[in-house]
């Protein structure tokens, strides 16, 4: 895999929150909380997941996201399986 921008990362991951979960652009700020701009349930988390794995080429466990609570935070997780 090719080394990815950060900004890359975001622009792509933010994509995906609009169009598969119809979350408005504007709830997507770096310091918003993971769960509470998504609004999201358990069974859309495991369609999210789905949705990184395949735009991103990398696999994400349970683990992972123990550190993920703000959307930056899930952005740097991203880039950290990317860009290693």
């Amino acid at each position: 895999m090719v080394n990815m921008v950060i900004e890359e990362i975001i622009d792509k991951t933010n994509a995906i929150f609009v169009d598969e979960f119809e979350v408005d652009q504007e709830e997507l700020n770096p310091n918003a909380i993971l769960r509470d701009a998504l609004e999201l349930d358990s069974l859309d988390y495991v369609d999210l997941v789905v949705a990184i794995e395949s735009c991103f080429s990398v696999k994400l466990v349970a683990d992972d996201f123990k550190e993920v609570n703000t959307l930056q935070s899930f952005y740097d997780l991203l880039d950290k399986k990317i860009n290693g």
